[in-house]
């Protein structure tokens, strides 16, 4: 290779070992976009129900996640944190429950085939076992407490943390404002021949976020709703700590529901083994009718996504952003997913021809 050719290599290997070090401000930042995609997602319904200037739309939308943040702080977080503790006090005796119910059953199936049932010494080998694995009740809240701050980015450093959280709102906020602005800025740093296809992506890119946006808020809602009325038939307590863990956890595919499961299978438990098994049941609908009823129905102009993917890019992306690379997993598979499709496959391979004039 020629000397310019050198140097264009080494420049590109700087510039991929820059993006690689700076990978978690670039997480940071694209959680700024997805946050200012959500902004101009409610900006933009909002001015087609009621014509205004953007500024104002802006605003009222603002002014009404605030108030909707406030007062879900004073009604419902404090309740929620108030039955979240108790079921953290809960979740070691239900434990140790179910390896009893567990010991008992393996008993009398060994009695049923072998003729001999586990000996009173082995159940009290099995319990004293499940003690020494399972935490009490306060260490188990902090590990909970850790791994929540974790998750946000501010464990072991809160000021830190605290920096990153104001840096994506305050990119979230900028974004919102000038939108037009900042995605004419990405096009000028592609070629000009592609940035007229370029502008195009970029509004594929954002229909399906803002798509995926509103139907896992939709989805959520709908998760909380059912497994709360769920809850509330079967008879199980804490129902309102329960039905919004569901909720929550529903933004995260596979893990997030069977997370959503543990809890509120762990208390049914505390009353009879018939309740866990009824909520299992009723879980399994719910999260049917979500991913077969619901999503589909609220997401049909959204990029769809294989099971497959999805676990892929949550264990790629967690694995190498960390705990906030499983929250965005699924907003960069989407985004990946338009690039690779647009891209890669119309705009590479399908215009690749052989040699010799066969396509």
């Amino acid at each position: 290779m020629s000397l310019p050719q050198w140097l264009s290599l080494a420049a590109l290997i700087a510039a991929t070992a820059l993006l690689w070090s700076l990978r978690h401000v670039l997480m940071l930042l694209f959680a700024g976009v997805v946050i200012a995609m959500a902004l101009c997602t409610l900006v933009g319904r909002l001015r087609q129900w009621r014509t205004m200037p953007r500024p104002l739309a802006l605003l009222l939308c603002l002014s009404g996640l605030v108030s909707f943040l406030v007062l879900t702080s004073v009604v419902v977080v404090p309740q929620f944190l108030e039955e979240f503790a108790q079921l953290l006090q809960q979740l070691p005796e239900a434990a140790q429950t179910f390896v009893g119910l567990l010991i008992e059953w393996l008993g009398a199936i060994s009695e049923k085939i072998y003729g001999t049932a586990s000996t009173p010494e082995l159940q009290d080998f099995g319990l004293d076992q499940t003690r020494r694995l399972i935490p009490d009740a306060p260490s188990l809240a902090a590990g909970v407490g850790t791994g929540l701050l974790g998750l946000l980015g501010v464990a072991g450093n809160l000021g830190n943390g605290l920096i990153r959280l104001l840096f994506v709102v305050a990119v979230a906020l900028m974004i919102s404002v000038q939108p037009l602005a900042y995605r004419s800025v990405s096009i000028k740093l592609v070629p000009s021949f592609y940035r007229r296809r370029a502008r195009k992506i970029l509004d594929i890119c954002g229909d399906a976020l803002s798509s995926w946006m509103v139907g896992v808020l939709i989805s959520s809602l709908a998760v909380a709703m059912l497994c709360g009325i769920a809850l509330s038939l079967l008879g199980v307590k804490l129902v309102l700590a329960n039905a919004l863990l569901a909720g929550l956890l529903n933004v995260i595919p596979n893990v997030g529901p069977f997370l959503g499961t543990v809890f509120p299978m762990s208390v049914a438990l505390l009353d009879a083994p018939w309740k866990a098994a009824a909520v299992l049941g009723a879980y399994v609908v719910i999260q049917n009718l979500e991913s077969y009823v619901i999503t589909p129905s609220v997401m049909h102009h959204q990029v769809k996504l294989l099971p497959g993917l999805t676990l892929t890019a949550q264990f790629l992306f967690t694995t190498i952003f960390g705990p906030l690379g499983l929250l965005l997993a699924l907003p960069l598979a989407v985004v990946l997913q338009v690039l690779f499709r647009e891209v890669l496959i119309k705009d590479i391979l399908n215009r690749w021809k052989l040699t010799g004039g066969r396509a």
